[in-house]
């Protein structure tokens, strides 16, 4: 049985987590310096300790509601080891150690965007925590139709 530490966020109502390996650093969010043409995910870039870096609005990347920043609201910085790149979520705060073995592939029925951007669903007593992959949730170069139905 192996624990790995996960960053949680929530964005729209719901948990998600990111290996805390992925995770740089968690900020307040100041400035956001608007980018001409950027994907309509992309914010803008901010200076993160010196650093410019793009912010990656997660509420649009995901077609959820773009809501407006409050207090709550932080920049999980991701370094790949590839690419810094910040993710704009409604609030993050919580550090946990989940059983790899209680991360279960996302169901099949969850196809399109929903299924791409997730790496597996851990859950813990009656809390549902949705993992993402970051590989995908970072390729701007992918996007999925919405299904029609």
């Amino acid at each position: 049985m192996s624990l790995e530490p996960f960053i949680l966020f929530e964005l729209a109502g719901t948990t998600y987590g990111v290996r805390s390996s992925f995770v740089q650093q968690i900020e307040m969010i100041d400035d956001v310096a608007p980018v001409p043409n950027a994907n309509p995910a992309v914010e803008g870039v901010v200076l993160v300790r010196g650093q410019v870096i793009p912010a990656l609005n997660l509420r649009t990347r995901f077609g959820f509601e773009r809501i407006e920043r409050e207090l709550r609201s932080r920049l999980v910085v991701i370094n790949t080891g590839t690419r810094v790149v910040g993710l704009v979520v409604d609030t993050a705060r919580e550090f946990l150690k989940i059983q790899t073995e209680s991360i279960e592939p996302p169901p099949e029925a969850l196809t399109g965007l929903s299924g791409h951007y997730l790496e597996g669903i851990a859950t813990i007593g009656e809390r549902m925590i949705l993992i993402l992959n970051l590989e995908a949730v970072l390729d701007l170069d992918y996007q999925v139709e919405p299904q029609i139905s």
